[in-house]
C-alpha cells in the first residue's frame, strides 16, 4: 500500500510508518517550492540544487536536536543539552554552480556548570553565511585560508542542511559551561556548593609547605 497524500501536498504515513520517499515541503508566497524537501520520520531538510533560483528565497523551519544531543555527550560527561528543536531562518539563492546561504539559528539550551555541576538554562542565537561549491569544482589538496572559512562544498544534487545547522549551533555554545562568571564552585574538601552554603574547610586548611611546623613543640 502506498502512502496517502494530504491536501497540502505532503505525503502522509501509511500503515507501515513514514513513507520512504521525500515529500515536497509546501510553499512560500502562494507557490509550491521544489527546492526544499522534508524526509518524514527523520525530518531532514534539503535543498535541491537544480531547483534553486537566482532570486533569493527564504525558508523558516525547526531543526530537530536529538542527534546533536547524542554528540554533546563525551563519555559520562555532558556539558550541554538542547531540550527543544532549534529555530532556523535561511535565505538561499544560486549563481551558476555556487549556492549562497545566509542563515539565522536560535534556540534553548541547558548547561551543566563546570564549577558547581548545577544545570542552568540559557538561550543561544547565531548568524552564518556560506558559499557552497560542488566538490568537483574545488582544486585538489586545496588548503583553506582565513578568508575561506565561509566556503564549503556539496556533493550530488542535494544539500543537506542539518550538518550545516548543527555545526553553527555547536559554535554558538560557550567553550566552557558556567552558570555565572562569579560561580564559586564546589568545595574540594567537603563538596558543598559554595554558592549556597558556607563551610569551614578553607579556614582549617593548612598549606602543606608549612604542615611540618605544626609538629614542632617549643620548650618553655
Amino acid at each position: 500500500m502506498t502512502a496517502a497524500r494530504d491536501r497540502t501536498g505532503f505525503e502522509t504515513a501509511g500503515p507501515f510508518g513514514p513513507p520512504s520517499v521525500t515529500a515536497v515541503l509546501h510553499q512560500r508566497g502562494g507557490s509550491a517550492t521544489k527546492n526544499l524537501r522534508l524526509s518524514f520520520g527523520v525530518c531532514i531538510v534539503k535543498l535541491i540544487v537544480r531547483d534553486i533560483e537566482e532570486q533569493p528565497r527564504r525558508v523558516v523551519y525547526e531543526e530537530p536536536t536529538a542527534l546533536l544531543n547524542a554528540q554533546l555527550v563525551a563519555g559520562t560527561v555532558r556539558d550541554y543539552e538542547l531540550p527543544t528543536n532549534a529555530q532556523v531562518r535561511l535565505d538561499y539563492y544560486r549563481a551558476g554552480v555556487e549556492v549562497f546561504l545566509q542563515g539565522h539559528v536560535e534556540g534553548n539550551a541547558v548547561g551543566y556548570c563546570a564549577r558547581c555541576l548545577e544545570s542552568y538554562p540559557f538561550s543561544f542565537a547565531t548568524d552564518f553565511s556560506l558559499v557552497l561549491l560542488p566538490q568537483e569544482e574545488l582544486p585538489p589538496n586545496m588548503e583553506l585560508t582565513q578568508d575561506d572559512l565561509d566556503l564549503a562544498y556539496y556533493e550530488g544534487e542535494e544539500i543537506d542542511l542539518s550538518p550545516i545547522v548543527a555545526e553553527h549551533i555547536l559554535l554558538a555554545l560557550p567553550t566552557r559551561p558556567l552558570c555565572s562568571e562569579e560561580c564559586r564552585g564546589l568545595c574540594p574538601s567537603c563538596g558543598v556548593n559554595r554558592n549556597f552554603e558556607r563551610c569551614d574547610c578553607e579556614a582549617n586548611r593548612v598549606d602543606p609547605r608549612w604542615a611540618a611546623l605544626r609538629e614542632i613543640k617549643l620548650d618553655r
